[in-house]
């Protein structure tokens, strides 16, 4: 059986930075949100559905949805947000897909890594073998945004106060990565403790999933 991580944590965290850097050292990546986009393509229920709920200046000169567009609508508001997650459809279906297909394809050792912000949440931690959390602090999280993302101070803090803490997903987590560093602190970080579970994992002494627990205890 391969080993099934699942990759979370909130903007400007890393998380992403964190799955190339994995994926170089062999792991098979998956990125839920890209998924999940593809569920609402041109022509798709969803499509149509998102357009119906939140108006025909969401789609792009593409014919695309235009995902700032209708991000600007959502985040912030949970209704709102509600609402969207409502018409793409069953998103958990398709993202737990990718995994069990992973728990079939992918042979021993190797390793399948599911990003997405609300991995804990959503449910998906029920099936893979671990959670990676990844974490920042608020200040060098605005700091990132603001660069990266050419935002304004109120645009980014408003962004990072529509996800949820790290504090309030490390229960969940089996790994909890601080990245306020440089890259190379972050390269050096992944590597370590991705080289730790490796050899945990093929001694078969990896323990059992903290995310289990937790789902138990908070699943609706």
């Amino acid at each position: 059986m391969p080993l099934v991580i699942g990759i979370t944590g909130a903007i400007a965290s890393g998380k992403s930075t964190a799955c190339q850097i994995l994926e170089n050292l062999g792991g098979t990546h998956c990125d839920a949100d890209k998924l999940v986009h593809r569920m609402y393509d041109p022509g798709k229920p969803a499509f149509h559905r998102i357009v119906k709920s939140f108006g025909n200046e969401v789609v792009g000169s593409d014919g695309f949805i235009d995902r700032k567009q209708l991000g600007s609508k959502v985040f912030g508001n949970p209704e709102k947000m509600s609402e969207l997650t409502i018409a793409i459809g069953d998103i958990k279906a398709e993202v737990s897909g990718v995994m069990k297909e992973w728990k079939k394809t992918l042979s021993f050792l190797e390793v399948g890594l599911m990003e997405a912000v609300n991995f804990i949440e959503a449910g998906y931690g029920i099936y893979s073998d671990l959670t990676w959390l990844f974490a920042v602090n608020d200040s060098v999280a605005i700091k990132r945004l603001k660069a990266r993302n050419d935002f304004s101070e109120e645009e980014a803090t408003q962004r990072l106060s529509s996800q949820k803490r790290w504090q309030d997903r490390a229960p969940a987590s089996d790994i909890v990565t601080m990245n306020n560093g440089s890259l190379e602190e972050l390269k050096e970080s992944v590597t370590k403790q991705y080289d730790e579970l490796i050899d945990k994992y093929s001694k078969g002494s990896l323990p059992l999933s903290k995310y289990i627990n937790w789902w138990e205890k908070h699943s609706p």
